[in-house]
């Protein structure tokens, strides 16, 4: 006699990335770069408005930021206590940063 074995359940694992999609994403991270680099290349030596935390305001030329845009470097920066020629401005301590076009 033959019997019927119970159906057996069929694991499905998740699709892999298509090799598209990654080449997609290399495209698109190539085209964000290129747009960050555009981005500092306008904002050189414009001038620049900064407020930082305890309503702090100060102005300074904008020279460049980091890869991690972690530190802005900057020229002439108008402090309460005089001008510094050059200086390395942590990201973290700015509230905002103003430019004009």
């Amino acid at each position: 006699e033959s019997r019927m074995k119970p159906p057996v359940t069929v694991l499905r694992l998740p699709r892999g990335p298509e090799p598209n999609n990654e080449e997609e994403e290399q495209q698109m991270r190539s085209k964000m770069r290129e747009q960050f680099l555009r981005v500092l290349l306008l904002m050189a030596h414009k001038r620049v408005d900064i407020e930082l935390h305890g309503k702090l305001r100060m102005r300074a030329q904008f020279g460049t930021s980091d890869i991690d845009v972690l530190n802005f470097q900057v020229s002439d920066l108008e402090t309460p206590l005089g001008v510094q020629k050059e200086a390395l401005l942590r990201c973290n301590d700015l509230i905002s940063c103003s430019f004009e076009l």
